[in-house]
């Protein structure tokens, strides 16, 4: 098939829809489909990429790129280019160039598909109002009026899912992990030199309000072991500087900074703890790329966070926003080494249903149907 892709910005390795993006389009392309990526700005090969250039209104654009995303302009030439001939465009977030796109397709007959990675509430935190349920039920009902145009929509969380059913979603939806890469796995890493002796916990995602990296610090800080405690938060964003300044106190340093990927897996694999404390989350791949490579995980309980899916025993989940139930996790698992030796080896095995290839096979069939369906219409 020609499969077109509809996303803001492409082959960005901080943004995390971007890098899904990436992700899907290196499977499909494996699979023998041609890909093409209709976006704002992007990069890539063999992928054929389509650019409509970047939304720059002030104010817009410094909030957006300051959460490390870039908005783009919609293009008819080129949004016309890149889904003519196209077998299906599936598209990523409910945004103008997506938005255009749709009209596009439908005006000219061409099978269209959308996927849910864009969660109310990581829009909402931004503004400092991510608690408020009429906000964040006022955006899911604006984002219901594009959604409401497909007949397929792809949610990589049940949780996520069950979330547009409650607020009136009528599509079909198909939930399917975004799936991780076979670059991440197992290996034996030795700790460089400087955090030998030390209880290393890492955390990976953008720096913002609702990631809650304030809480890993705030339990460190409380811990009877925080002398032996190594935080790395591999990302960044606008809450680095907040968090920096929380974290002062520490014995040891804090290190925040964006990883790249082959660095990331490395840290992965010399880590002690993986901690995922955010307070809305539609996934979190980097969760599933750490207990791939044997990190065991500790995740906030929050409601509107998929990732406590993934949580295999009692000690894997802390109360949503309570730095003293995190806290005790992270004595437990430091007092615990045999127990966590023992259930990294059952999340290895519990991984791989979650590989890349696997998840982006059940993907392609949803493609594959709304292709096929548009045919014979």
């Amino acid at each position: 098939m020609i499969i077109t892709i509809v996303i803001e910005q492409y082959g960005v390795t901080t943004n995390g829809i971007s890098m899904t993006a990436k992700q899907l389009a290196k499977v499909l392309l494996c699979h023998g489909h041609e890909v093409r990526i209709l976006c704002g700005v992007g990069s890539g090969s063999p992928e054929k990429i389509y650019e409509t250039g970047v939304n720059r209104t002030p104010v817009l654009y410094q909030i957006c790129k300051s959460q490390g995303m870039l908005l783009a302009k919609k293009n008819p030439k080129v949004i016309a280019a890149a889904c003519d001939g196209a077998d299906v465009v599936h598209m990523l977030m409910p945004s103008t160039l997506c938005k255009a796109a749709k009209a596009y397709c439908d005006e000219h007959h061409i099978p269209t598909t959308a996927a849910f990675h864009l969660q109310p509430e990581n829009i909402t935190s931004t503004m400092h109002e991510g608690k408020i349920k009429y906000i964040n039920d006022r955006v899911y009902a604006r984002f219901r009026r594009f959604y409401d145009q497909f007949d397929e929509v792809h949610c990589p969380s049940q949780m996520i899912a069950d979330q547009l059913k409650a607020h009136g979603y009528r599509a079909d939806i198909h939930v399917i992990s975004n799936g991780v890469s076979s670059v991440f796995h197992p290996m034996r890493v030795e700790k460089p030199k400087e955090y030998q002796g030390k209880f290393v916990i890492l955390m990976v995602g953008r720096l913002s309000v609702e990631k809650r990296q304030d809480l890993i610090v705030e339990a460190v800080k409380a811990s009877k072991y925080e002398k032996d405690i190594q935080i790395i938060l591999a990302g960044q964003g606008p809450w680095k500087a907040h968090i920096e300044s929380l974290a002062r106190s520490l014995t040891n340093p804090i290190v925040i900074q964006y990883q790249k990927q082959d660095e990331l897996v490395k840290i992965i694999n010399y880590a002690d703890l993986y901690i995922h404390a955010s307070d809305a989350e539609i996934e979190a791949i980097s969760c599933i790329e750490a207990f791939t490579c044997g990190l065991i995980p500790v995740i906030s309980d929050s409601p509107l966070t998929a990732t406590k899916q993934f949580a295999l025993d009692e000690h894997n989940l802390f109360h949503n926003g309570d730095a003293k139930s995190l806290m005790e996790q992270i004595d437990y698992w430091y007092e615990h080494p045999q127990e966590k030796q023992e259930l990294s080896q059952k999340y290895i095995t519990y991984a791989k249903q979650f590989s890349a290839d696997q998840c982006v096979a059940q993907l392609e069939e949803m493609l594959l149907q709304q292709a096929a369906k548009n045919s014979k219409e």
